[in-house]
């Protein structure tokens, strides 16, 4: 371990965390942890076969926040803290969020993930897919090692990541309402992996059953409001900075939260004047977007319409709720690191 790679000041942490560099024998502990969950992670993920080395190592090292290990260690230290198998299930939180990461290029026919050409373009989709399968397979060797209980957690977040992939692959039936189908998606997507890692932490700290709830509902909350702030950044992201196209999900028909909320109004007959609007600008979404020209006048239409600002308050409604979750518990430097981490990810601009 380097002296630097253990180092609060020199150590990157995602938005919202650097509340803790104001207690600096607890960031310098949460640093070290870290650095050893690396080096788990990457040691998990190498291999003797030269092109299975390469793939599986591939997305690991092209970077990456590392929020799922960050929780797990500071959900840890609300008990006993850390120890080999916090740092252990932090690697495999991170190794399961790798194994779908794989898996969703293809099914997206993504180009690039974290600033390098997706795993797909370089190997082909078969090799991607298995690759996914094979970090799967070891994560869940490595869980299997830490318990019974562990890796039935890991094994129902998986199912719920798969099943949230299915289900929003089909779409909603047709008796069901779009707007709670997207919100049970997400929830199973994005929020079960956040609040797997949030109980483990807290789990392998020795925290109490009631404690443990409240972080694994922290969890499942925060990672809803980040996908759903990810819908609107989507729409309002400067390209230069994000280095993405704005509106990428409008071209390509993805149903995120703003234009579920102008469908709602297309179809509200109790507001006629809002549902003219609504239905005038979704004729425009609806058209062919595939020029730049049309997709920006698309986007800038959809920022000036008010469910833009609807759906920022909706995010920010489960980021309080992330928040209210944990509101019970002892105040401390890590309740106020997640604290301010559920604002960080309503508050992002990219």
């Amino acid at each position: 371990m380097t002296e630097s790679a253990a180092d609060p000041l020199t150590t990157k942490l995602p938005a919202g965390f650097d509340v803790l560099a104001d207690d600096v024998a607890l960031a310098t502990e949460v640093a070290e942890a870290l650095t050893q969950v690396e080096e788990e992670l990457l040691g998990s993920l190498a291999s003797a076969d030269e092109l299975v080395n390469a793939s599986a190592r591939y997305l690991a090292q092209a970077g990456g926040k590392r929020v799922r290990p960050l929780l797990t260690v500071l959900t840890s230290m609300l008990g006993n803290g850390i120890d080999d198998r916090v740092r252990r299930a932090a690697a495999v939180m991170e190794m399961t969020h790798l194994a779908t990461l794989y898996h969703d290029d293809v099914m997206d026919s993504a180009p690039v993930r974290r600033g390098a050409p997706a795993a797909h373009q370089v190997w082909g989709n078969s090799v991607a897919i298995l690759t996914g399968d094979l970090i799967l397979a070891r994560a869940s060797r490595l869980m299997s090692e830490l318990g019974v209980e562990a890796s039935e957690i890991q094994a129902q977040t998986f199912e719920r990541l798969v099943m949230g992939q299915l289900h929003e692959t089909v779409g909603p039936r047709e008796d069901e309402d779009a707007y709670a189908h997207y919100l049970r998606v997400i929830g199973d997507k994005t929020g079960s992996l956040v609040a797997a890692a949030s109980r483990l932490g807290a789990h392998f700290g020795g925290c109490s059953a009631q404690t443990i709830g409240m972080l694994q509902e922290y969890g499942e909350a925060v990672g809803v409001a980040f996908q759903l702030a990810d819908d609107v950044i989507d729409l309002t992201a400067d390209a230069e900075s994000s280095g993405k196209t704005p509106g990428t999900d409008l071209r390509e028909g993805v149903p995120t939260l703003p234009l579920l909320l102008l469908r709602q109004q297309a179809q509200d007959a109790s507001a006629p004047q809002d549902q003219q609007a609504a239905a005038a600008l979704l004729s425009m979404i609806d058209a062919d977007l595939s020029s730049d020209e049309a997709l920006a006048q698309a986007v800038a239409a959809v920022v000036a319409h008010p469910v833009t600002e609807q759906s920022w308050q909706v995010a920010h409604s489960w980021a309080e709720r992330a928040k209210q979750a944990i509101a019970e518990l002892p105040e401390s430097t890590v309740k106020s690191a997640l604290i301010a981490f559920a604002d960080a990810v309503v508050e992002r601009e990219g």
